[in-house]
């Protein structure tokens, strides 16, 4: 049975920018869900100020450059997390007007990104990693085509342990959630409203 560290309210939309506080799954303690900040700052980093300019950058971590990027490399092989979620949210640009989608799976009520943690500071941060999107999320997220690296339940477990070689590692991260097993749907634009 799984443990918080902390009661967690349940929210309907997160949005990265105000980095807030998202539960996970660290391959450290893999029976727990902990509470960290989105915007992964690594240990090394001097001061605040250099700190919050650095999570403005690292929200996300591309697979194709985790393996080479300081901001990362030590993490994809030292810290890595799994991100529950129901689902997540793009936005589709057409015409100078966007419009937002909530993307799930078709038969996984709740599942997992794929992410990287560290502590800075006492401060606990994490990155979701993300990959080209498929042929579905390029409709979609049709400015950046990027999407968030969906792990399959059986692959939870292995992306979590720490003796996988590095090229399994990279493999799994290339296998993962098909666009055959997703949904979607327009939502209102009421998403971001401050209200």
């Amino acid at each position: 049975m799984m443990k918080t560290t902390e009661q967690y309210q349940l929210s309907f939309h997160i949005n990265a920018f105000n980095y807030s506080k998202c539960p996970l799954i660290t391959d450290s303690e893999p029976s727990l869900i902990n509470m960290f900040n989105w915007g992964l700052i690594r240990t090394w980093v001097k001061g605040e100020e250099k700190a919050n300019e650095l999570k403005i950058n690292t929200l996300n971590a591309k697979c194709e450059t985790i393996f080479e990027k300081p901001s990362f490399r030590s993490a994809i092989i030292k810290k890595r997390c799994l991100i529950p979620a129901t689902g997540f949210f793009e936005w589709r640009h057409h015409e100078k007007k966007k419009y937002p989608y909530l993307i799930g799976l078709k038969n996984e009520p709740i599942f997992s990104f794929a992410g990287i943690w560290e502590t800075w500071n006492n401060i606990n941060t994490f990155s979701i990693i993300t990959t080209e999107a498929n042929s579905l999320m390029a409709q979609i997220h049709n400015t950046k085509l990027r999407m968030p690296i969906i792990l399959r339940p059986e692959q939870e477990k292995i992306y979590l342990d720490k003796s996988i070689p590095k090229d399994d590692l990279a493999k799994l991260l290339k296998n993962h959630i098909e666009e055959s097993e997703m949904s979607f749907h327009t939502i209102s634009n009421l998403i971001t409203s401050r209200t």
